[in-house]
């Protein structure tokens, strides 16, 4: 390894990413203000409340329920809710029995329309490698604790297939109403390393 690379591998990617951003500006080729509209379109309009609709939906829908288990890319486009990285979201149930845990082992395949941005950790090539191996220990770090007789199942995505979950609904919120229900659910519990509390 050459001493550029080993002094560029000890430099955080966030100060990497802000030195290329200036360089790219400097240059003519990014314009601050459009970058900074794009990812608060991204962190606020685009994001995990786009997949907390869904799911509430599909909480209070039965006939909703299963159209987005059968084809949530159309589901999902029945809300209004599509784009790059949309193209083909497939949608899994979280049981008391099952529980679905969603990674990108390549790379960071994301289906942005209902979650935003992939949060920091999801890249994390720890993370990528680790729930493959030792999803129970992985979720149990992140502070999500399953039973020994609950089957964890890693969902890989890819640019074919992106994954989404159906968190199950927490006990206490039968009464609740579609609006009510779309605060509790996170984008963890959308991507299976969390659960949905009740409120």
């Amino acid at each position: 390894m050459s001493t550029a690379e080993s002094s560029t591998e000890r430099i955080p990617a966030s100060l990497r990413t802000e030195a290329l951003e200036q360089l790219l500006t400097e240059r003519g080729l990014v314009d601050p203000a459009v970058m900074d509209k794009f990812i608060a379109n991204y962190e606020t309009n685009v994001g995990p409340l786009n997949g907390a609709k869904v799911v509430a939906k599909a909480w209070t829908d039965p006939e909703y329920r299963k159209r987005l288990l059968d084809d949530g890319t159309t589901a999902i486009k029945e809300l209004g809710f599509s784009g790059p990285q949309g193209e083909h979201i497939v949608v899994v149930e979280n049981t008391p029995t099952t529980h679905n845990v969603t990674v990108c082992t390549l790379c960071s395949c994301y289906p942005w329309p209902v979650l935003g941005l992939p949060p920091s950790w999801y890249k994390d090539p720890a993370y990528r490698a680790r729930v493959v191996k030792e999803p129970r220990k992985v979720l149990s770090e992140m502070g999500l604790d399953l039973a020994d007789d609950v089957e964890i199942i890693v969902r890989d995505s890819s640019s074919e297939v992106r994954w989404l979950v159906l968190p199950e609904r927490p006990a206490g919120t039968e009464d609740l109403s579609e609006e009510e229900l779309v605060p509790l659910i996170t984008r963890d519990a959308l991507v299976g390393v969390a659960k949905v509390a009740a409120p």
